[in-house]
């Protein structure tokens, strides 16, 4: 019986098709289609875990009125994104640290560095940072990144397969032209697309949570200053962001439908 030749084609088909039927879920807000492979149980005990080694690692502020201006801007938030994100126990902790950053994990735990108040100037500006954290976690996009992770490393492994007979600087620049095009051409365009998916997302949150929406693109184009005094920022092609001109364009644009939230959000 003659042996079939083994195809990488081949293999990497059939290993996507694998994928694709996998894991789909449905992004709330937006109805984007994503891949997704870890459970939201997962997701929520790695966020848990996380966040009580953070709290280990990092000085927590003792600043009451910046913590009490966390927590009530926070909780306005989590109660709309409530829906999105069930089962979450909300905290809000801030952290010393110059770093103008902040963050959200699964299960509703959300860090605010020190660095960046300044830069939020009130509750408007915090309300835009810490709905655009919030979003991250309702779009699942941390579990989303690493089920794309292990989608990318499933290619590399079928294609190194596939290369098995070849020499090994063929088999090497092959790896790594392939990293090099998912990570510029599939990687770093689908974060930028997460960012963006978070801007609409917080965007709404805010608006629904009583808090002018207007004050997101101003606080974005105060960042934009504040990182352009910092040297700026690599190519958009190389960013795991977008521009902060392409985002502030992205929010105005998003402005008319955000303050219809706004209007009639009961909270003002």
């Amino acid at each position: 019986m003659k042996k079939r030749r083994f195809s990488p084609r081949a293999f990497l088909t059939a290993l996507l098709i694998c994928i694709g039927l996998a894991a789909c879920y449905t992004v709330p807000q937006t109805g984007r289609k994503a891949f997704n492979v870890v459970s939201p149980e997962t997701e929520i005990k790695l966020g848990l875990k996380s966040f009580e080694e953070i709290k280990h690692l990092e000085h927590i502020s003792s600043n009451a009125v910046q913590i009490a201006a966390i927590k009530r801007v926070g909780e306005q938030i989590a109660a709309v994104a409530n829906p999105d994100i069930p089962n979450a126990k909300w905290e809000f902790v801030l952290f010393e640290s110059k770093e103008p950053n902040a963050f959200a994990l699964p299960g509703g735990k959300v860090g605010v560095y020190t660095g960046i108040l300044p830069i939020t100037m009130n509750d408007g500006g915090l309300a835009a940072v810490i709905g655009h954290e919030v979003a991250h976690v309702a779009a699942r996009h941390g579990a989303e990144r690493i089920s794309e992770q292990m989608a990318m490393a499933g290619l590399a492994t079928g294609l190194a397969i596939g290369l098995s007979g070849e020499d090994s600087r063929t088999r090497n620049l092959a790896l790594l032209g392939f990293g090099v095009a998912t990570t510029v051409g599939a990687v770093l365009p689908h974060s930028r697309l997460q960012e963006r998916e978070a801007d609409r997302i917080g965007l709404t949150y805010m608006a629904k949570a009583g808090y002018d929406p207007k004050e997101a693109v101003a606080f974005w184009q105060r960042f934009m200053e504040y990182n352009r005094k910092q040297g700026g920022r690599p190519p958009a092609f190389l960013s795991t962001h977008p521009t902060d001109e392409s985002r502030i364009a992205s929010l105005q644009s998003l402005l008319p439908e955000a303050e219809v939230y706004y209007q009639t959000s009961g909270r003002r």
